[in-house]
């Protein structure tokens, strides 16, 4: 009987069996694209890595650039730390412990004893940055404004490996640290401070430690 569909026959007429031969020439093909595109996207992950490592190479860092102090051996706390050679520092001796991130006002900022430049120079080699500001040169109102807008941006990054600490001792109202950098400000400029932070990072001895 002639299997050939009639015209009103509503079943789409089926495809030429190919041969054993034909089916492995398939599968073969078939193997081939999976692995060519495989490939492809290998590749295509690789050069976007290497060009965000050269990317991170060769961009400028923002911020005045300081001459590195010696950052081993830790030294015993409650031994006083530095001396360093700006204020406040970029590098140097250091605590064997780090300071957590986050936003420190005066209350946390005394959970890190006499000498917490210790703890934060400590910071700083982990790849942190810090914002250090003084509002002791301002008024109420003015410190309060200053805090929402370090928050604020401090907030863009998530908080990622970044302090914000209070300290009197300097003479502007804030000031940006990073390994062996630093960015002095009469005024807060939220867009140089998120340019100090993304051109910075990665630049430390130890970028890769918590």
């Amino acid at each position: 009987m002639d299997s050939t569909p009639s015209p009103s026959d509503p079943r789409p007429p089926r495809p030429p069996k190919l041969s054993a031969r034909e089916q492995r020439r398939s599968r073969r093909n078939l193997e081939r694209r999976k692995s060519n595109l495989i490939w492809v996207l290998l590749g295509g992950g690789a050069l976007a890595f290497f060009g965000f490592l050269l990317s991170t190479a060769i961009r400028p860092q923002a911020g005045e650039d300081i001459p590195l102090l010696p950052n081993t051996p830790h030294i015993p706390f409650p031994t006083p730390p530095g001396p360093y050679n700006t204020n406040p520092p970029t590098s140097g001796l250091h605590y064997a412990q780090s300071a957590p991130a986050g936003f420190y006002d005066d209350a946390r900022a005394a959970s890190l004893g006499q000498f917490p430049e210790g703890y934060l120079v400590h910071s700083l080699e982990h790849d942190y940055n810090i914002f250090w500001y003084n509002c002791s040169v301002l008024d109420e109102a003015a410190c309060a404004e200053l805090k929402v807008q370090i928050q604020a941006v401090m907030s863009g990054f998530d908080g990622f490996k970044l302090i914000a600490y209070p300290w009197p001792s300097q003479a502007e109202p804030v000031v940006l640290t990073h390994w062996g950098r630093i960015l002095r400000m009469r005024e807060f400029d939220a867009g140089a401070a998120r340019n100090f932070i993304e051109s910075n990072r990665r630049r430390s001895p130890e970028p890769d430690a918590p």
